[in-house]
């Protein structure tokens, strides 16, 4: 199956529904050494797949105190006889239905034909690779969802990591299992292989996490900002699935007597929005939502000293892009990073699509048979990162790294007078780099509320709420805001990094948000997204951060931490999402920085503040770019 039924599913779920095209892959058969291919991308020659089809069965495994979790087995089959030979095994612990078959039946009851699906298997063909090339591949709900029962205790709890950790030891004695687990997914199912590893399973043997979090304060509350449509979205897609939407019985519940008990057990589920809602301090410590125990951060140091092989994959437009680089920054065991052009979930062009598709099974194949079967492939020779240089949309190109970021020099550009005529903005400000001289100098706007960067952001994309990651021509947003744009660029400007602002503000209501947008605008002055950041001004005291920042303003955002506005100018640090992005000679590069955006975050007040943003010789704002060297 390809991606027949990926444009009906949440954003949550296409990640899992990705296809590829099977090549010759690893698993055990020599082949001639002299057509063998083992690089980023490209993994031929070093065996053939031995099998034609696979099997399925499901059934539920008692955890330690009773609670019974639905996991679903697929193993290798050839002319339909079952493998006999123990075989390594790669799993998902899934919060959402095992597979997404009754899914696409309930959300897509017209769809015809309708995709024939019974396990991940059947909806990955990335995963087919895996069984035909000789792996078992295993799915399990976690306790609370699908047809697992138990109640949901709250985003990576306890309980789930040590669900995850007999789950592995139950995989590894199997007689169909070699005794080597390795673990796959993306989103929570990525996140979910950080928590395992956590616990140093001795049969886990590598991860490959696909847009995956380290810290979920800072997804929820960005600079002290709450994310409340991502989060609304999330919850409630979650609460559909425990009680609403009945995941697949196990094969022994021909009835589906079974599945409804379990069903009943999830009305007692953890609730997602109360919880959040509550938790708006990094120093929030409720039973079951404390931001510094809770989630891969708080079992940051366990993850690190565990050390297990782990392949971090992520995409520029991602909402946990970030987060992608400080794993590979902070992690101690083996590890590769790659990061595509693509967002959380669907992308608009089919060319990205295939190509994301593609390198993802080939390089996960590439990493389980070196780790779980011990072919060596070379993964661990190349250079441990690759990631996309996007030149325009659908123009991109891929480049190699030892070390992340890449070598840069920092480009500092100040906030300065307008006009530059390329934009019909509050104040159509300028971008130079060359630091303001003047003593007072500032622009002023009040905040309009109704300012957004729109339904179809990564935000939405990661959630459901957008099944592709599609800005608008930001022209309308950057007219509500303040702006700041350079003139037409003589030469290409290739940004790779982290760009970091610094804002000298006060505000009306001595608080007040601010988002930063990174867009690129071409000769007729359309805009384009790059990237952003946002800071809620009460939030910025900087801080030592728990983990290796990479030099990045980190706001500790404690109850304590939190101190109004005075009525001169305070400064605002923070940092953008990640980007490396080719901003094109004749085009402009535009810093815009709006008060509110509605349809992706809450609004600081009801009552819009009037801000400023001042741009003098003491009080002097700039973005400091990343740019590559040689650009």
């Amino acid at each position: 199956m390809r991606n027949t039924a990926a444009s009906f599913l949440p954003g949550v779920l296409p990640i899992l529904l990705v296809a590829c095209v099977a090549e010759p892959g690893a698993d055990g058969a020599e082949g001639e050494a002299t057509d063998r291919v083992s690089e980023f991308g490209r993994y031929e020659g070093y065996s053939e797949p031995r099998f034609d089809g696979w099997v399925t069965t499901s059934r539920y495994v008692e955890m330690r105190d009773g609670v019974r979790l639905a996991v679903e087995v697929t193993r290798p089959a050839l002319g339909g006889v079952l493998e006999s030979k123990p075989l390594p095994v790669v799993w998902t612990h899934s919060r959402y239905h095992r597979h997404p078959g009754q899914i696409i039946r309930v959300i897509a009851p017209d769809l015809d034909p309708a995709p024939d699906i019974r396990s991940q298997v059947d909806a990955n063909e990335d995963l087919q690779r895996l069984v035909l090339h000789g792996y078992v591949v295993a799915a399990a709900g976690v306790r609370g969802s699908g047809a697992s029962f138990g109640r949901y205790e709250g985003l990576f709890s306890e309980s789930e990591t040590t669900d995850a950790v007999e789950l592995i030891e139950w995989l590894a004695s199997q007689p169909w299992s070699d005794g080597n687990v390795g673990m796959y997914g993306g989103s929570y199912l990525g996140i979910t292989q950080y928590m395992a590893a956590s616990r140093n399973p001795s049969a886990l043997k590598a991860i490959f996490p696909d847009v995956a979090a380290l810290d979920m304060y800072d997804l929820m509350y960005p600079g002290g900002v709450y994310r409340d449509d991502l989060i609304g979205h999330w919850g409630g897609l979650t609460r559909e699935f425990d009680v609403s939407i009945p995941a697949p019985a196990v094969d022994e519940d021909v009835e589906g007597v079974l599945l409804r008990q379990a069903m009943e057990e999830h009305e007692d589920n953890w609730d997602v929005l109360e919880q959040y809602g509550a938790g708006r301090y990094r120093d929030h410590a409720a039973p079951e939502l404390a931001w510094e125990r809770h989630g891969p951060s708080g079992v940051l140091e366990d993850v690190l000293e565990a050390g297990i092989p782990a392949y971090h994959w992520n995409g520029w437009y991602d909402i946990f892009v970030t987060d992608a680089t400080l794993w590979f920054a902070n992690y101690r065991g083996p590890q590769k990073l790659g990061i595509g052009a693509w967002s959380h979930s669907g992308m608009p062009d089919p060319g990205l699509m295939a190509e994301r598709i593609e390198l993802y099974a080939v390089e996960q194949h590439r990493w389980f048979d070196y780790w779980l079967k011990g072919i060596d492939n070379g993964v661990l020779d190349e250079a441990p990162i690759h990631y996309a240089v996007m030149n325009d949309p659908g123009d991109w190109r891929w480049v190699s790294a030892d070390a992340w970021p890449p070598e840069t020099t920092s480009q500092r550009l100040f906030l300065a007078p307008g006009t530059s005529g390329s934009v019909a903005s509050v104040n159509d400000g300028g971008l130079s780099p060359d630091a303001p001289t003047v003593e007072t100098a500032f622009d002023e706007y009040l905040v309009d509320l109704s300012t957004t960067t729109g339904t179809s952001s990564r935000w939405d994309n990661a959630v459901g709420a957008a099944p592709e990651m599609v800005y608008p021509d930001l022209r309308d947003t950057d007219a509500k805001s303040l702006t700041y744009t350079t003139p037409p660029l003589e030469s290409d400007l290739t940004v790779t990094g982290h760009p970091v602002v610094t804002l000298w503000v006060t505000s009306s209501k001595r608080d007040a948000d601010f988002f930063v947008l990174l867009e690129e605008v071409d000769a007729e002055g359309s805009s384009r997204y790059v990237t952003e950041g946002v800071l809620r001004a009460s939030h910025r005291a900087l801080a030592e951060a728990p983990w290796e920042n990479l030099g990045l303003p980190f706001q500790r955002s404690y109850a304590s931490d939190v101190e109004p506005l005075p009525e001169e100018p305070a400064e605002l640090r923070l940092d953008l999402h990640p980007t490396s992005t080719v901003f094109n000679a004749g085009h402009r590069l535009r810093v815009t920085v709006m008060g509110a955006d509605r349809d992706n975050a809450e609004e600081v007040s009801e009552d819009p503040p009037t801000v400023r943003v001042y741009r003098s010789a003491t009080h002097p704002s700039s973005v400091e770019l990343p740019v590559a060297t040689g650009s």
